[in-house]
């Protein structure tokens, strides 16, 4: 099943989302969404509700992954399987780190919140090179081997990104204005 935004509010309720991952889960949404609809304008067959439910579920999560050190995104996967929501299951669990990406395939639901995710820094849309210095700073903690991982996961965001407005009318630094505009900042 995929779930409503109604269902995922409720979700986020269960597991007690904190106000700032829930701004931060709207936010990505509003992106995902946004980038969803300008390619499916260009021919692209992409399920919105996925994009939608996904987008929303994707840190469901990380609050209680903060406290037990696990991996919130595999968390998250296991939580959509727990609710029978495996439609979205897979794109939770790979919004951190895609597996099996093909930059040769088409872009699919789960690599447009993966971008989502890494273009929104707590609730603010930022660009690629912000939110790689705060992820550097939060996580990489001066430990070469996971500054590595997160350079190598920002080099697949940074393909993607050039192979997602390729074929939308708009660049990067256009979604925060565009979404001021849609009255959804």
């Amino acid at each position: 099943m995929i779930p409503s935004p109604e269902i995922c509010f409720s979700l986020m309720d269960t597991y007690e989302m904190p106000d700032n991952i829930r701004r931060h889960s709207i936010m990505v949404e509003r992106i995902a969404r946004l980038l969803a609809e300008g390619l499916r304008k260009e021919g692209l067959n992409l399920s919105l509700e996925k994009v939608t439910a996904g987008a929303l579920m994707h840190d469901i999560a990380k609050a209680p992954c903060l406290k037990t050190g696990e991996f919130h995104s595999l968390q998250g996967r296991d939580i959509c399987l727990r609710h029978n929501l495996a439609e979205i299951a897979e794109i939770v669990a790979e919004h951190v780190v895609l597996k099996n990406h093909r930059p040769d395939g088409p872009i699919t639901e789960k690599e447009i919140v993966y971008y989502a995710d890494k273009r929104v820094n707590h609730d603010l849309v930022v660009s690629l090179e912000e939110r790689l210095r705060y992820l550097l700073d939060r996580y990489g903690k001066e430990m070469e081997h996971l500054e590595q991982a997160i350079m190598r996961n920002f080099e697949i965001c940074q393909e993607l990104e050039r192979r997602i407005f390729l074929a939308l009318d708009f660049k990067p630094e256009d979604l925060a204005p565009l979404l001021q505009s849609h009255g959804e900042l």
